[in-house]
């Protein structure tokens, strides 16, 4: 039996290793007489509207629909239709063999979609938040962010991990953090996160098609949102590159970098400050590693000052890498202080008016932006 068999075999193996296991999930799901959930695609705005779900959805039935290697599992994705329905009809469509149910157990299923990687498939294994995900870190780290390089370049990892990272509402402080300084330490990784429709269409193609293992951070708050998507985007072979941020407003007094859900927060705070006569450009970062420091470093010598704005903690945060690099090679072009806008550094509360203050919000980003023009 050749190489490529035995990987195969093995893949084969461990798919169906979950199949024998795959009863207890946390919500109680349909049964398997439930009626089927036709795929779809568009949100029912128009047809250049899609919502970030309908996004993700498309994009993981397009790759697995043009790679057989492609499957997903995880919590509650396949009878259940996915705990936020973005596996929605995923099952009706390539069966139980290519959508799995798991077993409530993270560090055996991250396990599992590892070493299926390593066997020659091409997992997209599902978290039903980040913060679950905290039992399978030593999977993520040390096998599927390090086996590449241990291995002298001979086991690839093709797998992607994602799911709803960052605040919710109401889920308190055990479920409410966010890990993308957390993962993008980490030699080996790559650390997405979209904000729009775009973003999980394009971003999430890449990933799965990307020899590396890939951080896929998304937020539950915008499943719903709906964003306006060209025909390009819609296009089954349409790629964004990993590692490269997008501009999503031109501006010439300062710069506002964000991503995921707080870019929504930048744009309406810019939009704000544009009455007021200050005019900011937005950058929405989109990949967090590979970081595009050009990006970044051009903008800010063109504004000369700029604001960081995330949910997550302050300290060692993705605003704090990035003023990190700022002030090692543009130093010379700030006007200004860089400002930074990040969650407080406590435990998410659980009461409504307590969350809202441990969490950025615009005025927040408008009242930082003004701090550093003196306005």
């Amino acid at each position: 039996m050749s190489l490529l068999q035995q990987s195969r075999s093995l893949g084969g193996a461990l798919l169906r290793g979950v199949g024998l296991l795959s009863q207890s999930t946390r919500c109680a799901a349909p049964s398997a007489s439930s009626p089927s959930i036709p795929l779809r695609y568009m949100a029912t705005q128009g047809p250049t509207q899609m919502t970030v779900r309908d996004a993700l959805n498309s994009a993981m039935d397009e790759e697995m629909e043009r790679d057989n290697d492609v499957f997903v599992l995880g919590e509650e994705v396949a009878e259940y239709q996915g705990a936020y329905k973005v596996t929605r009809g995923l099952l009706q469509k390539y069966g139980p063999e290519r959508v799995k149910d798991t077993p409530i157990t993270e560090a055996g299923f991250t396990g599992l979609s590892v070493g299926a990687a390593m066997a020659g498939l091409k997992p997209v294994c599902e978290f039903m938040t980040w913060n679950f995900a905290m039992q399978a870190v030593d999977q993520l780290i040390n096998s599927a962010a390090k086996t590449m390089y241990m291995s002298a370049g001979d086991i690839p990892v093709p797998v992607v991990f994602r799911g709803p990272n960052g605040a919710a509402a109401g889920v308190a402080a055990q479920h409410s953090q966010c890990f993308a300084a957390w993962y993008s330490q980490v030699p080996g990784l790559k650390v997405l996160s979209p904000y729009d429709s775009e973003d999980c269409r394009g971003l999430l193609k890449a990933a799965i098609r990307d020899p590396d293992p890939v951080i896929f951070l998304e937020n539950e708050i915008v499943y719903g949102e709906s964003f306006p998507v060209s025909s390009h985007v819609l296009d089954k072979d349409f790629l964004l590159p990993i590692g490269k941020a997008k501009i999503m407003r031109s501006g010439k007094d300062v710069t506002l970098v964000s991503f995921s859900k707080m870019v929504g927060y930048c744009l309406k705070a810019a939009e704000q400050l544009q009455s007021e006569g200050i005019s900011c450009e937005v950058i929405n970062l989109r990949s967090i590693k590979p970081l595009d420091r050009a990006t970044i470093l051009d903008s800010v010598r063109r504004t000369h000052r700029m604001v960081t704005v995330e949910e997550g903690w302050p300290q060692s945060g993705v605003g704090a890498e990035i003023a990190a690099t700022v002030q090692e090679h543009a130093f010379d072009d700030l006007d200004a202080p860089i400002a930074r806008v990040a969650g407080a550094e406590v435990p998410m509360p659980y009461a409504a008016s307590l969350e809202k203050a441990a969490l950025p919000q615009i005025e927040d980003v408008i009242k930082a932006t003004k701090r550093i023009l003196n306005k």
